[in-house]
């Protein structure tokens, strides 16, 4: 035995696989579930009295046993359909050679992919495969004329061993590197062998033809736009041509099977390729766009490779719509808005088997998709109840190279950047890009695995950029390797176009004259995509109408009034539960009080307010969607709308959920999120902007939690109006007020979204009563206007004995942008008029009240902006006499809305008044971690305000 050999036996005889023989008997069993009668009877027995068992059978348990039978010295012969039987022999040491061969097939299944063709460049790192070695498994030389039967790889017939390796090499190591085995579902590893082993025919003549005219219109494209616009920045394809043909191919298959519509996510790198071949965007508008022309109807625009599209693409049998997402620079963070989006458009199709009506294809960059976390947390979602959508398929434009980090151990942390995705047990379609017809084939195989089985599944494109980063940088500066081989490289077209040549497919002349016809057009301008021109959206299921939403005021008067009668009916079916739910004892409290609410004995609270609000909107035909960590009974225990049953026994019913009982024409989803907020968010704002008659509520666990979600708000919540004209009615919770918590604990960063404001982009309000949190809600929906309402929301308000409402308030009330003085003080007694928002107005209100301070007024500002300048103005209108007005807030100086504010409170007061601030000092945290310190603070502010400090 050599070295080798004793080395790997030593490690194999310790593995919990005892052996090669488990991976025969592996391959044994899976024949077995594919056709009981193909195997041997006393193994079908052995497999049948498994199956049969009454009781589950787990699959260690069956690997136990695979093992102990491994180790039984008994021959037994393999049966084939036709009735054959081919003895599996034996090794002198009482092995057998068949399992090792069969051993020698699990092992090119499984690790094939490490030797693949793959690198156009050819600089892929060499990976040590022993394993696929003849010794490795104890066979040699001798044995390559020998016949074996391997089941369905030799289609049951007994081959020659050099036979059975000649294929293996052809299916596992040439253009496609295979990753499925890493798979737990025996079903989709049997489906993936079916597909990859059998003989797959050459592509038609006419098939090589169009794929060549596909490549070269990525090809001619960018050779266009290179010469004609030279320097300028378009994040070219060149080098990844083969993406182009592939999207068409995953279109095509679409059509065929009657999906409507394909949502895509992509970066920058070949996206005006993919507006331009794919989409069908006029290549005149680029051009435009390259020469530096406006569109008028986006405030502020954006560059060329951030756009969106959206058009309807022919196919063989039916049209499919395309919609590509508008992007930011932050390269993966359209990943869950895309996810999001397609949602909502699924679950317009009802039980209509919606995963197959739309289906999500995100285009990633090889280092974004292995170093950006929110590609992490968007897998997390990719198979929960309320964020799957049946599986995406994700493309890889794996330039082999990130900014300018090329150097695997410094680019990642593992083998492929596509490893990623094992996560959530994706398969992985590795496929060498200058091989288009191999590209094709794996185009194909991922939209038919993600139709047959609804997952996420992953084709790593392996290609190269053949310019830098973009067109104006220099890459050899820092590749200087990489880019020696690049610049000597043909494209893929032109060996692709050679090899047809070769095979007397298309002449030279033939695939030059192609060029040309498409270049041609091209200089007209004319639309060079397979799209169809005039198709209207409105009729497609798939478009919300935002046109009733477009144009429209803040400041417009809505009636967010209800009957009393049908609010009290409402709140009567929140309360009437089933009979075998069992609630938890304070749980049981808090409905039981509601009850009192809802029968006018005792005031409602905020819970009770806005679990009203949600069902009123649902009982006029609006839906509701909840999200966030900790939604369904809401992180501080004031919502629960999510009610579970605290009797185990009673497994028929583990949860129930009044608002889902209001109405059965509207859809109500309370929903406890992973523990995400960046993907989380971004998928419930890209759900919100495909569903405009939708309530789309984020709720963070505490306010400052956002912080890890801010590329979002940034670049999609606050500016997608702006930049794309994309309206969203996106609701944010946001827990925040000063409680002596901490740091972590206090801030929603009030001030960055109010830094963010501008053009009437969004709302900031801060409610402190349950009537607000009502109307503002109500107002949300009712109003034709639709855009991001961010909401302080309160913690400590949720149960404080001065914070409630009446049922005639929500009946008959409003949203009051600016809520005047409450308390009997007469205007011309009061010296000091104080300004402020949330939860420290009860603080000022509770010491006003002990000190008898009658001289000051309060005035809440609700709404922070848009700012209500004429509300504000009405309520201050009574003291006119007074000059001292104090803003108030317990954010620190630097924090808060007072910096953010204080010059739409000047438009306000007259030049005379004299407008000051009171709160704590600037400060680099939002608050302090000591109780004590938060206690000395919080009555200091109070008492400066009220003027109690002299």
């Amino acid at each position: 035995m050599s070295e080798t050999q004793e080395s790997m036996s030593s490690w194999w005889q310790s593995s919990q696989l005892s052996g090669s023989s488990s991976a025969y008997l592996d391959a044994i069993y899976e024949d077995y579930l594919q056709d009981p009668n193909s195997i041997d009877s006393s193994w079908r027995q052995y497999f049948d009295a498994i199956r049969d068992n009454k009781h589950e059978v787990s699959h260690a348990q069956v690997r136990e046993d695979f093992v102990a039978l491994s180790k039984n010295p008994f021959r037994f012969a393999l049966t084939t359909p036709q009735g054959g039987v081919v003895d599996s022999g034996n090794y002198p040491d009482g092995g057998d050679k068949v399992s090792a061969v069969m051993d020698l097939v699990y092992m090119y299944r499984s690790i094939g992919h490490k030797v693949s063709n793959l690198d156009p460049l050819k600089l892929k790192r060499s990976e040590e495969t022993p394993e696929l070695e003849l010794d490795f498994h104890g066979l040699n030389d001798t044995n390559l004329n020998e016949k074996f039967n391997v089941g369905v790889f030799s289609d049951y017939q007994a081959l020659p061993l050099k036979e059975i390796i000649a294929k293996l090499e052809h299916v596992y190591t040439g253009s496609i590197g295979y990753e499925f085995m890493h798979l737990n579902n025996m079903a989709e590893k049997l489906w993936f062998r079916q597909r990859v082993e059998k003989q797959i025919p050459n592509l038609s003549a006419e098939r090589k033809v169009w794929l060549l005219e596909r490549l070269t219109a990525a090809e001619g494209l960018e050779k266009y736009l290179g010469m004609k616009y030279v320097g300028q920045k378009r994040f070219s394809l060149e080098g990844g041509e083969s993406m182009i043909p592939a999207l068409n191919e995953m279109i095509n298959k679409a059509g065929e099977i009657a999906v409507e519509e394909i949502g895509l996510g992509m970066a920058h790198r070949g996206r005006l390729n993919v507006l331009v071949n794919i989409m069908g965007k006029s290549p005149e508008n680029l051009f435009k766009e390259f020469e530096g022309s406006q569109d008028k109807k986006f405030l502020s625009g954006d560059v060329k490779y951030h756009m969106g599209f959206a058009s309807w693409h022919k196919t063989s049998k039916d049209e499919v719509r395309l919609a590509l997402a508008f992007n930011p620079s932050h390269l993966e963070t359209v990943d869950p808005v895309v996810e999001g989006a397609v949602r909502a458009k699924q679950e317009c199709f009802g039980d209509d088997n919606p995963h197959g009506k739309v289906v999500p294809i995100l285009i990633h960059g090889d280092s974004a998709f292995c170093g950006q976390g929110v590609v992490m947390e968007t897998f997390a979602l990719s198979q929960t109840r309320y964020y799957g959508t049946g599986g995406t398929i994700h493309i890889v434009i794996n330039n082999q190279v990130g900014f300018t980090t090329d150097k695997i151990q410094d680019n990642r942390s593992s083998l492929y950047c596509t490893d990623i995705a094992k996560v959530v047990e994706a398969p992985i379609l590795h496929v060498n890009g200058d091989d288009p017809e191999a590209v094709l084939r794996v185009a194909g195989l991922a939209m038919d695995y993600r139709m047959m089985f609804g997952k996420d599944i992953v084709i790593d494109l392996v290609c190269y950029r053949r310019h830098g980063h973009n067109e104006a940088d220099e890459p050899s500066g820092t590749q200087p390797l990489m880019y020696s081989i690049i610049k000597k490289l043909p494209t893929t077209r032109s060996i692709y176009a050679d090899k047809l040549e070769s095979e007397g497919v298309v002449s030279k002349a033939q695939a030059d004259q192609m060029a040309k016809a498409y270049r041609d057009r091209l200089q007209k301008g004319e639309v060079v995509a397979d799209i169809i021109t005039g198709k209207h959206d409105r009729h497609s299921k798939c478009v919300a109408d935002w046109r009733p939403y477009v144009n429209q005021k803040w400041d417009q008067v809505v009636d967010t009034r209800i009957d009393k009668a049908q609010l009290l009916k409402l709140a009567q079916s929140l309360n009437d539960l089933p009979a075998d739910l069992t609630l938890q004892p304070q749980v049981k409290k808090a409905i039981d009080d509601r009850i009192k609410m809802a029968a006018g004995e005792i005031p409602g609270n905020w819970g009770f307010a806005e679990n009203l609000a949600y069902a009123t909107l649902l009982a006029e035909g609006y839906n509701i969607r909840l999200s966030g960590e900790d939604s369904g009974r809401g992180t501080f225990s004031h919502r629960h709308a999510v009610l579970h049953n605290y009797d185990y026994s009673k497994t028929e019913l583990p949860d129930y959920t009044p608002l889902q009982h209001i109405n059965d024409k509207a859809q109500c989803h309370i929903i406890d999120s992973v523990l995400s907020e960046y993907a989380v968010l971004g998928f419930d704002y890209g759900y919100s902007c495909s569903a405009p008659k939708t309530l789309t509520l984020w709720e963070a666990q505490f306010g400052d939690f956002a912080n890890t979600a801010q590329v979002v708000i940034d670049q999609f919540i606050a500016a997608a109006e702006e930049k794309w004209g994309i309206l969203s009615g996106l609701v944010m919770l946001l827990p925040h007020g000063q409680e002596g918590q901490g740091a972590e604990h206090s801030s929603a960063r009030l001030e960055r979204f109010l830094q963010l404001c501008a053009h009437d982009n969004m709302q900031v309000c801060v409610p402190t009563t349950p009537a607000q949190m009502f109307h503002m809600l109500r107002r949300q929906m009712l109003r034709p206007y639709r855009k991001p309402l961010i909401v302080m929301s309160p913690k400590s308000l949720l149960r404080h004995p001065m914070v409630h409402s009446t049922l005639d308030e929500l009946a008959d009330g409003q949203f009051y942008n600016v809520i005047a003085e409450v308390e009997d003080i007469k205007p011309q007694s009061v010296s000091r008029v104080i300004l402020c928002s949330g939860k420290v107005y009860y603080d000022l209100l509770a010491e006003r009240s002990e000190k008898e301070a009658k001289d000051i007024a309060i005035v809440r500002v609700e709404q922070l902006y848009p700012f209500p300048q004429a509300d504000l103005d009405k309520v201050l209108a009574p003291y006119e006499a007074v000059n001292d007005i104090v803003w108030v807030q317990e954010e620190p100086e630097n924090q808060g809305a007072w910096w953010m504010i204080q010059h739409e409170l000047r438009k306000v007061l007259r030049k005379d008044q004299n407008l000051s601030y009171v709160g704590r000092k600037a400060a680099a945290a939002p608050a302090v971690g000591y109780p004590s310190l938060f206690h000395a603070q919080q009555s200091e502010l109070v008492a400066k305000a009220l003027k109690l400090d002299k």
